[in-house]
């Protein structure tokens, strides 16, 4: 063997080596000819793209490139024939999203524009000048409580007041109802201008991104609305190729509104609908011979990470009831809210360690999923979070952006299979990194730790479903092909809170549609 023959054969064992511990690895050796095929057809049209798509001029568009900014390139991506491909692809369980942001904002606004019972309000009148500034609130009132109050636009609009939301939007100043429905929409969502302009920091787009929760809290929390938005959110997500989900349902509010505009419905009704949601979804599924695409879902029980360590036991206790009467429902348990700012998990402690005691004693399978790391400190309060995520067992960690500062805890969640639910265009858009390329990902992936892939926010973000993510982590990275994304797409089943048997089963339907999907790729089927 010559010098040269010699280096090379140590370069090529030093790179083994350095990838060995990729979860992908382990399949390797029993991959398909389709698989292969597949991989090597997704991988050439990522590299005629790059040249043709992201490497050329545009004049709307300047410095373009491969996982840049994701609300700048979503009209870029959507034209690719690598979007194509995996809009089309089984992606296995959708493990971190917040439901009350998961269907599309126009789809909810129009259900509120449906229901002549809402009213919106503002803290002083609505003009050219504070639009950008003055955030709405909406809610349903009964009949006999409807206000006659003038327009929010109007100067005498009393501030605070609560006016009809049709009375409102007809007599908007500020262009009408286009110009009502405009400007509503622009506060339920965060564009271009927001995340990389105005807004250009974590402490800012924070600030915009909790502002559209509490835009859509009042329509949200309002039953025949929500009815409607659950069964919109399954069906979304399966026509993405989503076949199971775990949304997280955020219960700081302890009752939803009714039909009547009175706020007394509680909990274990939402699971009802929920529940009724699913069986629906499950029934036009089977009539349309396409039942196997859709395995089921459960709900990730979260309060916020802003109320003090004596309410969190209030709703502790309100999650065990829940789980007790729908424990086919009920994953787990998390506390949601910017980690910068809001309380740390240290803060819970004591009632959390109550919790998994009293879970144990009941014999309960009711873990902790918990939210850690979405971060960009280096040893702050919510970098250290992931400390007491671990110690606490949790059995996922939601985000985990920090962790590649933290070789020991990456280390651990290699070895007790603790997987993070990474949510690729969330971190971009929230400002933790400037773009795809930049994302720690890689580094996760290489050192074994266990990954699924989340849309988090997807109406916030506009990226609704998972494709848009999964386009985003496949142009990042040369190393990452359609088998990586094919382990992260199983690993989401593998990592899910579904029963042994359900799990079983939901992998062997996974593993059918991918099949399938990987001889489309191979014969040429999906790349015209």
């Amino acid at each position: 063997m010559t010098d040269t023959q010699d280096y090379f054969a140590k370069r090529a064992a030093l790179i083994q080596e350095d990838m060995s511990l990729r979860r992908e690895n382990a399949l390797l050796q029993s991959l398909t000819a389709n698989e292969l095929a597949a991989d090597k057809v997704l991988r050439q049209i990522r590299a005629e793209e790059e040249a043709s798509v992201w490497g050329v001029e545009h004049n709307e568009f300047p410095n373009l490139f491969p996982g840049m900014a994701f609300l700048t390139s979503k009209s870029v991506i959507d034209k690719t024939r690598v979007f194509k491909i995996i809009s089309k692809m089984p992606k296995g369980a959708l493990l971190h999203a917040h439901l009350n942001a998961t269907v599309d904002t126009k789809f909810l606004w129009d259900l509120a524009l449906s229901e002549p019972s809402f009213h919106v309000r503002t803290p002083h009148v609505v003009t050219a000048s504070n639009a950008a500034t003055t955030q709405p609130e909406f809610r349903a009132f009964k009949e006999t409580q409807l206000s006659q109050s003038a327009s929010i636009s109007d100067p005498s609009y009393p501030a605070g007041s609560w006016v009809p939301l049709h009375q409102a939007r007809e007599a908007f100043s500020l262009g009408g109802p286009e110009g009502f429905d405009a400007w509503v929409l622009g506060w339920m969502s965060i564009s271009p201008a927001e995340a990389y302009g105005t807004h250009n920091t974590v402490t800012k787009i924070w600030q915009k991104f909790m502002a559209t929760f509490r835009v859509t809290a009042g329509l949200f929390i309002y039953r025949p609305i929500f009815r409607k938005y659950l069964r919109r959110f399954l069906l979304e997500s399966i026509e993405d190729g989503i076949s199971y989900m775990e949304p997280r349902i955020h219960f700081i509010h302890k009752y939803m509104f009714d039909a009547d505009g009175n706020q007394i419905v509680p909990h274990r009704e939402w699971l009802l609908d929920f529940q009724d949601a699913i069986s629906e979804v499950k029934t036009t599924l089977k009539e349309q011979g396409r039942e196997d695409e859709f395995i089921g879902a459960k709900i990730i029980y979260t309060t916020a990470r802003v109320i003090s360590p004596e309410e969190m036991t209030w709703y502790l206790e309100d999650c065990i009831a829940l789980k007790q009467e729908f424990p086919h429902l009920i994953a787990g348990f998390d506390i949601v809210g910017d980690e910068n700012v809001a309380r740390p998990l240290m803060d819970y402690l004591v009632p959390l360690l109550a919790f998994k005691q009293r879970v144990k004693d009941l014999g309960l399978d009711l873990p902790l999923i918990l939210h850690a790391g979405e971060t960009l400190s280096d040893g702050g309060k919510a970098d250290n979070n992931l400390y007491d995520a671990v110690l606490l067992g949790t059995k996922r960690i939601g985000h985990g952006f920090s962790i590649v500062k933290h070789p020991k805890l990456m280390q651990l969640c290699r070895e007790n299979k603790i997987a993070l639910e990474v949510c690729p265009i969330s971190n971009e858009v929230l400002r933790l990194t400037s773009s795809m390329p930049m994302h720690p990902l890689p580094i996760v992936l290489n050192h074994g730790v266990p990954v699924t892939l989340n849309s988090d926010d997807p109406s916030v973000f506009g990226a609704m479903g998972l494709s848009y993510d999964f386009f985003q982590v496949l142009v990042s990275s040369e190393t990452t092909g359609l088998i990586t994304l094919g382990q992260l797409a199983r690993d989401s089943i593998e990592f899910s809170t579904l029963e042994s048997m359900e799990k079983r089963r939901a992998l062997s339907l996974w593993e059918k549609r991918w099949h399938r999907f990987v001889g489309e790729v191979a014969s040429g089927g999906l790349t015209a």
